[in-house]
Parts: C-alpha cells; sequence; structure tokens
C-alpha cells in the first residue's frame, strides 16, 4: 500500500476536541513553528556567574557615547545596572537623616538588633545604609553596624528590626557586653534609606480603597499593603542617562558620565529652583525618540503631588528637567477620559499607543502648541498588565483580561487558537506579574503567566504572527522566566530567571542558567488522525521517519522518540501498551550518526488502531531538531471491534 504522509497544520489548536482537530497538532512543549513544521527552542546561557537581589520585573539595554552597554535591571528590592557580567547597584536614596540617639538595641545571644528612628517610612525588606555609628561594646562593633542592611520587620512608624552581621556577611549574635551598652550607636548615626522595596508576588487587598490608588486594575484587586505593592520598574535612557523609577513611586535620572559607583538621584533634587510643578510620582514612563520627549502616564497635575492615574505630562522637548509649561518651553499636560487609570503605552514608528483600563488611545506629536494630542482608538477594550503589550514587526500586540488584540491602524481583537486553554489556566490574581517579549529572529512575541494555581511565573504562550502566509500560528508550554527584552545591541533576547540572573536565550541546545548544564525537554503531539470517516480500523506496518538533527551540540549522540498513540474510539484512551514494536503501541527512536543530518530509514512495527495520535519527544543533552515529513504504511484493518 502507498505510504501516507504525515503533515499536519502548523500551530497548536486546542479550542477544539483533539478530534475535530484532524491533521493538526494539539499539545506543545519548548517547540516552535518553522516553514510550517515544528522544531525545538533554542537553549539559554547565564550572562555570568553573578546574581542580584530580589525578582527582575523590568529590563532596558542601551549603548553609552564611550561604547559601554548597559543593562538596566528593576527587581522588587533594588534596581541595577549589569555591564560585563557584573551587577551595579544604583537604588536610588529615599531619604538620609541622623536618626535617633543612641537607636540600636541588642538582645542576649540573638543576632536580632532593633533600631529606633522616628517616622522612618520604610517598608520590611528594604535597605538601610548606616555611617557614623559607635560599636555596643561586644561582638557588636563599629564596622558591624556602619554598613549596608536590609529591614528584617517594621515594629512600628518609629522602630524596625535587622539582623547584625560581620563585614562578609555572616550573622552575628550579641553578648552581654552588647546588652549592656544598649541602647546605643552613638548620637551621630545617619541612615540611608533606599526606595522602598516591593512585594515579589500580588497580594490582595482587602476593603474598598484599601492601599495606594491605581495599584491593579479594577475590579481585580490589587498587591500589597497601604505602603507596599508588586515593584515594577519602569525605564528608559534619554541619550546615554537612564530615566527611572518604580511604578507608583518617583522618578529618577542615574548620568552615566558619573560612572556605575552612583546611584541614581530624584528629579526633584536635579531640577532648578525656579521649577515649581516636578512629577513626584508616576506609574508608567516613555521617552519619545524622535521627539525627545520625557512622557509620564499617571502622575501627579501641576501644584499637587498626588496621583492623578488618567494625567498624561511631559518635559519640554530634550530637557528631562523642565516640566512647568511656559512660552519658552514645550512641556505640557493632556487628560484623558475613558478609563479609571492609565495601565501601559508603547512608542510606534508615528504614534503612542496608550492603554487605559478600558480603552486604546493613539498619542501623537503635533509640532506646536498643546505639543501632543491623543485620539481614541477603541473603547470597552481590556489589556491584563501593565506590561503586556508589545510592537512586532510594526503591529501592537496586547494580551487583554479574556482575549488577545492587536493595533495595526485599527485595534482587533486577534484570532486565537489557544484561548480558552490560556485564560481558564490563568491566575487572575497574579495578573499583574504578565509580561510579554518579542522573539524578531523567530517572527514571535511570547506572553508570560502564572498558572491558574501558581503564585509564580511557569507558562508561556507564543504568537507566531509570520506563519502561514501571516494568518499566524500558536503554541505554549512551560518556562519560569520574570522578565524579558529582545534587544537588537546584544546577540541573543535576554530574560530574567527565578536563580537571580538574566540569562541569553537561543543561545546553545540546553539549560545553561548554571554552572551545569541540563535538558530541555520537547515534545509536541498531534490531534488525532484516521482512515477515511473514522469508521474502519487502521493497521500500520512500518514508519519511514523524516527528520533534522542540525544544529546539535555536544558529545552525545542526538535523538529523539517518535510514538504512534492508537485509539479503540475518540475519547477512549490509548489502547493498553505492549512491548515496543508490539501490537497496540509502538515508540520509534531514531539515532543520528555522525554527520549530523537527515535519515530515510524505515521501521516495522506493528500499531493497530482506529484513531492515532502522533508524538515527537526528546530529552538529551546537545540536541536539536525539526520534523520533516514522515510517512506511514496504514492500510485498512477492518470495522470490528479491538480483539
Amino acid at each position: 500500500m502507498p505510504l501516507k504522509k504525515l503533515l499536519f497544520k502548523a500551530g497548536v489548536n486546542k479550542e477544539n476536541t483533539r478530534y475535530t482537530n484532524e491533521n493538526g497538532w494539539y499539545e506543545s512543549e519548548k517547540v516552535r513553528f518553522r516553514q510550517g513544521l515544528p522544531e525545538k527552542i533554542g537553549g539559554w546561557t547565564r550572562i555570568s556567574a553573578n546574581t542580584f537581589l530580589g525578582i527582575c520585573r523590568s529590563l532596558w539595554n542601551w549603548v553609552t557615547l564611550d561604547n559601554k552597554n548597559y543593562l538596566g535591571v528593576g527587581t522588587n528590592l533594588k534596581f541595577y545596572i549589569e555591564n560585563g557580567g557584573a551587577y551595579y547597584d544604583i537604588t536610588p536614596i529615599r531619604a538620609t537623616s541622623t536618626i535617633n540617639n543612641n537607636p540600636f538595641v541588642a538582645t542576649l545571644n540573638s543576632s536580632v538588633l532593633t533600631v529606633t528612628d522616628t517616622a522612618h517610612g520604610a517598608t520590611a525588606n528594604s535597605f538601610v545604609t548606616y555611617s557614623g555609628a559607635v560599636g555596643l561594646g561586644g561582638n557588636i562593633t563599629a564596622p558591624f553596624l556602619n554598613q549596608e542592611y536590609q529591614i528584617a520587620t517594621i515594629i512600628s512608624a518609629n522602630s524596625y528590626t535587622i539582623i547584625a552581621k560581620n563585614t562578609s556577611g555572616t550573622t552575628v549574635t550579641a553578648n552581654a557586653t552588647d546588652v549592656t551598652g544598649s541602647p546605643g550607636g552613638g548620637a551621630s548615626v545617619v541612615a540611608a534609606y533606599q526606595v522602598n522595596a516591593g512585594y515579589a508576588i500580588q497580594v490582595p487587598r482587602v476593603g474598598w480603597g484599601a492601599g495606594l490608588w491605581n495599584r491593579g486594575l479594577w475590579g481585580r484587586g490589587t498587591t500589597g499593603s497601604a505602603t507596599s505593592a508588586l515593584q515594577i520598574w519602569n525605564q528608559n535612557n534619554f541619550g546615554q542617562d537612564l530615566i527611572f523609577g518604580p511604578a507608583g513611586g518617583g522618578l529618577y535620572y542615574w548620568d552615566a558620565a558619573l560612572g556605575l559607583n552612583l546611584r541614581g538621584v530624584n528629579i526633584v533634587d536635579l531640577v532648578d529652583p525656579s521649577e515649581t510643578n516636578p512629577p513626584v510620582v508616576q506609574n508608567y514612563l516613555l521617552i519619545s525618540d524622535s521627539s525627545r520627549y520625557t512622557i509620564l502616564f499617571g502622575t501627579n497635575d501641576y501644584g499637587s503631588t498626588s496621583m492623578d492615574p488618567m494625567l498624561i505630562r511631559f518635559s519640554t522637548q530634550e530637557d528631562p528637567l523642565v516640566w512647568t509649561p511656559s512660552v519658552t518651553n514645550s512641556a505640557g499636560s493632556l487628560k484623558l477620559s475613558h478609563g479609571s487609570q492609565i495601565v501601559s503605552a508603547v512608542q510606534t514608528r508615528q504614534e503612542i499607543v496608550v492603554f487605559t483600563d478600558s480603552a486604546v488611545y493613539s498619542m501623537q506629536f503635533l509640532g506646536a502648541p498643546p505639543w501632543w494630542g491623543s485620539q481614541l482608538l477603541g473603547d470597552n477594550i481590556s489589556i491584563m498588565s501593565q506590561n503586556s503589550a508589545i510592537v512586532a514587526s510594526g503591529v501592537v500586540y496586547w494580551m487583554g483580561v479574556d482575549k488577545f488584540y492587536k493595533y495595526d491602524g485599527r485595534v482587533q481583537t486577534l484570532k486565537c487558537d489557544l484561548r480558552q486553554f490560556i485564560f481558564d489556566d490563568i491566575n487572575q490574581s497574579q495578573a499583574e506579574q504578565v509580561f510579554v517579549g518579542t522573539n524578531e529572529g523567530f517572527n514571535e512575541v511570547w506572553w508570560f503567566y502564572c498558572s491558574e494555581d501558581s503564585t509564580t511565573i511557569d507558562r508561556y504562550v507564543i504568537y507566531n504572527y509570520s506563519e502561514l502566509n501571516g494568518e499566524g500560528v500558536w503554541y505554549y508550554g512551560t518556562l519560569a522566566r520574570t522578565a524579558w527584552l529582545d534587544s537588537g545591541l546584544r546577540t541573543y533576547p535576554m530574560a530574567a530567571t527565578y536563580l537571580n540572573n538574566v540569562v541569553y536565550h537561543e543561545n546553545g541546545n540546553d539549560d545553561n542558567s548554571t554552572a551545569t548544564p541540563t535538558v530541555i525537554e520537547s515534545t509536541i503531539s498531534s490531534a488525532e488522525f484516521d482512515i477515511d470517516d473514522g469508521d474502519k480500523f487502521g493497521f500500520i506496518r512500518r514508519v519511514v521517519p523524516d527528520i533534522t538533527f542540525r544544529g546539535s551540540t555536544g558529545d552525545a549522540t542526538p535523538q529523539v522518540t517518535m510514538t504512534l498513540i492508537p485509539m479503540q474510539n475518540s475519547g477512549s484512551g490509548a489502547n493498553n501498551p505492549r512491548s515496543v514494536g508490539g501490537e497496540n503501541y509502538a515508540s520509534i527512536q531514531r539515532i543520528a550518526t555522525a554527520p549530523i543530518e537527515e535519515f530515510t530509514g524505515q521501521v516495522f512495527i506493528r500499531v493497530r488502531g482506529r484513531q492515532m495520535i502522533f508524538q515527537v519527544d526528546c530529552n538529551t543533552l546537545g540536541t536539536q531538531w525539526q520534523l520533516g515529513s514522515p510517512r506511514i504504511d496504514i492500510k485498512q484493518d477492518g470495522g470490528r471491534g479491538n480483539s
């Protein structure tokens, strides 16, 4: 009997039943599509063995005038700049003061120190650096006190605890002399408090009006307490310098010319004394590339220090330190009306697309007063999170609360073959963690999210906008990432991990996020296929595999396992497996030999069923594979039940 080619439609479709989706793919893991055929995604390698503190939610890459390649890394605890694999802490100082006389109190045989500082304004897990302190007389010496500490617990508005340590970071316990010397530290202790830390995950508030305004989308709750939330940094370079700040917090400026050992400075401390209306709070920021404006989305109005979540303010052109409008500058503001808060914004070639929690706007530069204008593009539109919208190949894509959208001149729903599967699985209480990134080398948009029972990001869904002649296809899998950046200034896309490091994606074939490479397990399985209308049993006696291992590396021989899973009826489950090559279940393992290339050998098997599923699995180091068009020798085997 002639061989039947197994050629399935590109993309994964779970909107219908597995049987209805005949001639398509139904499940995937670490697999993408290229020219209609599935292949394993590339591996990843850590930038360096160095790590940072906290969970990274923001990455931004730029190059300075002296050709230094910098990567801004914003975590829930700190803000860093990565250069050459090292992470430099530039977290801004929130407040500096000489604190209460003899602020430190020790407890016998304990490493816990209680610190008294009236109206300190700090939150748990935030950082403070002491200077000018004298020791308590015992184990707690002056060098041990005069260093950076992470606040352990908040006792009250006037006191908190830290864990005493030596200069090497090892915990130190107080002895009787330290207790006798408490309270101690002297009268000249200076405390420099860094920008307050935020939570690593969303912690829903309880009650109407709980916490800061605009810290979560309407109807979904929000995060943290009245002073803490999921820390998401906004950042963009202004020339060689960096403008950045946490959502719901201040606006900061880092001058690259001053070096990596200096921290960011609050814009308020840099503006001219005549500037009476600087921004003191912001929810999102962009730097307009063509016109060089610093633009804030959700900020304080002139003469106010309170957040207006629907207000947009922009500095004068070419100067991020001038914010008050006058006849001699082009600073200004505009206010949107549809929605209760601005959530995000993305910059395209000719406009800035602005998202509120219920509408989409186009913001365009006018070239004359009022300098910037807005136009409503669509209403009753949702967006999942601040970091869930992106531009790819000139089109804006974003994830809503129950569907995907795109804007290419008009706002429209993006057809998704995984819509029900994805949105039934998202943990909506962790919606703020959702983020998106592009992988332009493969024409992909990646969204990462927390699955239904997870409070950390563990899944992704990919939209490939070029496959099927531009119609686009979808596929999905599991992967723990917290931020993503596809930058043309570095060779590979970058992503932040829960191991507190940054990795280069599409680099190698394995998981190299640690010092020891581990296997990236990949798999894809088809929908059910049958003979004609499925009223007859089919018998497969041989398979002609077709697969390439081009790009494989390492000493191990690359291999995949191809499996045919037969069923007596759709929905009945697989027939009971027997030995490999047995009558009802068969796995065909093909191993390439050097040189690594396609092969056209045949495997004789015995598989019988009314419907069948074709599956490819790979769990070997160094293996890269792409499926071709395997053939099966299948013939009708009667209409009776399985005997």
